[in-house]
């Protein structure tokens, strides 16, 4: 584990905006998973085993009679489907890093992708412990959040009524983040008249999906032209 201490010390700081959201919306799933009635340890494990971030509060949903296997199966895809171009563009980055690559692939969540991106490596600090820190830390503080959450749901009482408009909340914030931190905006743009068209076709209730197949589509035709831009901030 040598360096790997050094690495977390300088690596904490950059992480600190994704611990105190992390904190938080972490907490907001642990309380809406307590108040279907299960206990802390179930959330905590989904936390450890699952950290689908946005599929974690989707499928708080999923634990209900009528809801059919494929259907969790295909919702949680769309979700997350993202995820297939984040690992994209950090192929590279991540071969390189031998067996901590598989862990590095399933922590990649929104905040852990944006600061593999941006964040400059120290000089004094070897890169794939830099990085493996990061991933590491951010799912520590989405796991306590979690425990911290159901632990509180199930000893306090608590109407969490809006409460998963959190995660919303956090993609909003990421969104214009991105938004002011890019020169090329293109894939934010058509993100946004994907979801205001397939709103107003669909309505409230059923864009969704629509808009993300919508989306996906778009991306996989001009992934050429989109590729090098997100490839180039990520290298």
């Amino acid at each position: 584990m040598g360096g790997y201490k050094e690495a977390a010390r300088k690596a904490f700081p950059y992480t600190i905006p994704v611990l105190t959201g992390y904190l938080f919306i972490g907490i907001a799933f642990g309380v809406m998973y307590a108040e279907k009635g299960y206990s802390f340890f179930w959330a905590v494990l989904m936390s450890l085993l699952v950290y689908a971030g946005s599929g974690q509060y989707l499928a708080v949903n999923f634990f209900v009679p009528g809801i059919s296997f494929l259907h969790v199966i295909f919702m949680t895809l769309m979700v997350n489907i993202r995820h297939i171009f984040y690992g994209i563009s950090l192929l590279e980055k991540f071969n390189n890093m031998g067996k901590k690559r598989w862990y590095m692939i399933f922590g990649l969540t929104d905040e852990t992708y944006s600061l593999l991106c941006t964040t400059k490596i120290p000089e004094d600090v070897d890169e794939e412990k830099f990085l493996f820190a990061i991933s590491i830390m951010n799912q520590s503080y989405w796991v306590l959040g979690s425990f911290l959450g159901a632990v509180a749901g199930m000893v306090l009482p608590f109407n969490s009524e809006g409460i998963d408009f959190a995660m919303t909340a956090l993609f909003v914030v990421i969104f214009v983040e991105q938004w002011m931190d890019r020169k090329n905006r293109i894939p934010e743009l058509l993100g946004v008249a994907a979801a205001l068209l397939c709103l107003s076709v669909f309505g409230a209730d059923r864009f969704v999906l629509p808009a993300m197949l919508c989306i996906v589509a778009v991306l996989f035709v001009g992934r050429k032209k989109l590729e090098g831009s997100v490839s180039d901030r990520c290298r």
